[in-house]
């Protein structure tokens, strides 16, 4: 393929500069009342990457501002100093700019921008003169990264590895049928045509040359879709080696699996080895003999070169299983799980400039933050950051500083500087850089977040987070929601949604019950687990409960009560309508799992299906599957007695719509009252702004009617 492609540069050139009135940048919309809209959360500007300059006086970061009235977004570059000042906007315009780089020992940045009609790498000087556009990739490129001497590029680009049905019959252009003739023809929006690759390519400052598919003529993936980016890959410190992340199966075998490996390609050689399974390096208390057969993802040289460390699960067809840290030792040929004292995830890591330290980020009890383990002082643990909040990856250092986004409950992403060392009593100093939507905030209160602790029905603690009203008055009683986490397997932590926002909903008067029921990472492999195959068991009495216990409260009507949820919070949603016991007045499910035994088949990822249900519903011996397939929701439409109203994206390939529309018929032939919002170029997310503020807007819409006087 790449010998079709052509390959040139051109030197200088003047970027294009859209109509003023095109132009999406930071909106400076008015708030009535103090009260949190969706105009206001679409308003809000969206920080993206973050990259300190080498020598740690600068950070280039990017922001995505969106306009409600065009229905699209744009993406913008940033610099400023290390300490938050002199914030300077380098691009203005309405290509798309993204994922900087600092190149050339940070005299010049790299970016991505589709100024020239496709994706490609350009460059600038810090202050955002002199772009000149390096490369011109027929495939168009969707992520980056320079060697370390800057002699090469290595980048991500689509090729081809499905026959059309054109191809097979070119007397029929126009036809649009799709011959399917194995597993994974479909994956989260799209009908799979093209896999991702990776290209290695000389490059001489200006333009690049010689360029090579590392899986040419593989039907690979590389990064693994559909989220994967430019960080499963990774430059050695001598820029000799690339490291990527593949799961080298197809079909029926890649839909059941979720066993990726780490593979090292030599570029001198154009060698491969697999360093999970080509080596057979010592594992401590394991012999020669590591039985990982789950996700090895996200490859990390360390800066000395004599390390590699990656995240690691150990369970086949497990998506959620726990991630570790995994080091492997190249001049002893060992590996080991370094974050073993941590029963968590380890989310994103980074290697310290010495290489003796990992620092990253983790989710426990409700909070994501930063840690490190020291590596020479036997992986010792140390919980660097504390607070009401989430550190997001990826991590940077600056300087002797680390760089991260942070967020919580009541406030978006904002860049941070944090130490890297604390004290016993005191944590790591952490500063505020930017304050992107600072005039938005001054005109919104935000409602109290507060944490407590539940006893569950089974005697187990947990944490529930509790959202009240702004100018909340315990005297009057409020409407109140019981808020259903998807995943399932997914932290309820200190997380800012543009559509699940708590603050949204507290704005609008209601209190907010969020509990982190069974199946959640943070409190311990045992709690996280315990949700596979027991989808209508405990997880559901851990739910009730949490309700249960705050509507004891004087200031919660418990005759208005709601239930919402997305994803394994529709299930959750569509499962409670037949099981509430009249607890609650409405419902709003989206994304949900109505019938499981269509989900088994409908879903693409299969391996997901086949850990969390236990196995297949034709299992007739299968205990742990049938359990699952009884408790489906469809099962109890007989007693829904509830208003509920359904929500679905008809691109969401991982749960089909007809989910919903089938869960909305079953309710209006019942007699129930019902709504459907079907999005049909959504997928299991909303992302386009007036679609985004549509769903805000019937979503209040609904409540109000059922849980209002």
């Amino acid at each position: 393929m790449s010998a079709a492609m052509t390959l040139a540069a051109c030197g200088g050139t003047k970027q294009a500069e859209a109509p003023a009135g095109d132009l999406i940048g930071r909106s400076y919309v008015s708030v009535e009342n103090k009260r949190l809209t969706p105009e206001a959360l679409w308003a809000m500007g969206r920080i993206g990457s973050v990259v300190p300059s080498p020598d740690g006086k600068l950070i280039a970061y990017t922001v995505a501002y969106y306009s409600v009235p065009q229905n699209k977004s744009n993406n913008e570059i940033f610099v400023m100093n290390a300490d938050g000042s002199g914030n300077t906007q380098l691009t203005r315009s309405a290509w798309q700019e993204s994922q900087p780089v600092w190149i050339k020992q940070g005299a010049k940045l790299a970016y991505l921008s589709n100024e020239s009609g496709s994706s490609q790498v350009w460059q600038m000087n810090p202050d955002g003169s002199e772009r000149q556009r390096l490369t011109d990739y027929a495939g168009g490129i969707e992520g980056f990264a320079f060697s370390p001497d800057e002699t090469k590029l290595l980048f991500i680009s689509q090729v081809k590895t499905v026959e059309s049905t054109a191809d097979k019959y070119p007397d029929l252009p126009l036809a649009s049928g799709k011959v399917v003739t194995d597993l994974m023809y479909k994956h989260w929006d799209e009908w799979v045509t093209t896999a991702p690759h990776p290209f290695v390519a000389d490059f001489d400052g200006n333009a690049i040359s010689n360029v090579r598919d590392i899986l040419q003529g593989e039907p690979y993936e590389s990064p693994t879709k559909p989220f994967g980016g430019i960080e499963q890959l990774a430059w050695s410190p001598a820029s000799d080696k690339i490291a990527y992340t593949c799961r080298k199966k197809t079909g029926l075998e890649y839909a059941l699996s979720t066993d990726t490996d780490i593979y090292l390609y030599d570029l001198a050689s154009g060698s491969t080895v697999n360093l999970c399974k080509d080596f057979t390096a010592n594992v401590p208390g394991k012999g020669t003999k590591d039985d990982n057969r789950g996700y090895d993802i996200n490859p990390q040289f360390s800066p000395d070169g004599k390390f590699i460390a990656w995240q690691s699960m150990a369970h086949d067809g497990y998506e959620s299983d726990r991630n570790r840290l995994c080091v492997f030792d190249f001049a002893a040929n060992t590996k080991h799980y370094a974050s073993e004292a941590f029963d968590s995830n380890v989310d994103g890591f980074i290697w310290d400039r010495n290489s003796s330290r990992v620092f990253f980020t983790g989710v426990w009890h409700g909070e994501s933050q930063i840690y490190s383990i020291d590596l020479n002082d036997n992986d010792r643990l140390t919980k660097l950051t504390e607070g009401v909040h989430d550190y997001a990856s990826p991590l940077a250092l600056c300087g002797d500083r680390l760089i991260a986004k942070r967020h919580s409950m009541s406030m978006a992403d904002e860049i941070y500087s944090v130490a890297t060392t604390r004290t016993a009593d005191t944590p790591a100093e952490a500063t505020q850089l930017t304050t992107e939507n600072k005039h938005i905030y001054d005109q919104v209160e935000m409602g109290r977040v507060e944490s407590r602790w539940i006893k569950t029905t089974d005697g187990k603690q947990m944490l529930t987070w509790v959202i009240y009203p702004p100018q909340f008055d315990p005297s009057k009683k409020y409407p109140t929601l019981l808020y259903c986490e998807g995943g399932p397997q997914s932290p309820l932590s200190q997380f800012w949604s543009y559509r699940w926002n708590f603050q949204m909903m507290a704005a609008n008067d209601y209190i907010v019950v969020a509990p982190c029921r069974r199946g959640m990472p943070g409190f311990g492999s045992e709690w996280n687990e315990a949700i596979s195959g027991d989808y209508g068991g405990q997880c559901m009495r851990d739910l009730l409960a949490a309700i249960d216990e705050v509507a004891k409260e004087p200031y919660v009507d418990s005759d208005r009560l709601g239930c919402v949820g997305a994803s394994f919070g529709g299930f959750t949603v569509y499962w409670m309508a037949g099981h509430h016991d009249r607890r609650f007045k409405a419902f709003i499910a989206h994304d949900g799992i109505f019938n499981i035994e269509m989900q088994y088949l409908e879903t693409e990822e299969k391996w997901f299906a086949n850990w969390d249900m236990g196995g297949a519903y034709w299992e007739k011996n299968n205990a742990t599957a049938q359990r699952t397939f009884a408790n489906s929701p469809h099962k109890f439409v007989d007693k829904w007695d509830t208003p509920i109203l359904c929500i679905h994206g008809e691109k969401d390939y991982r749960i089909l719509a007809n989910q919903a529309m089938a869960a909305f018929d079953a309710a209006k032939m019942r007699g129930i009252p019902a709504e459907l919002l079907i999005f049909p170029d959504e997928n299991h997310w909303v992302l386009q702004p007036q679609n985004g503020v549509l769903w805000q807007r019937t979503f209040f819409s609904w409540l109000d009617r059922w849980l209002k006087p």
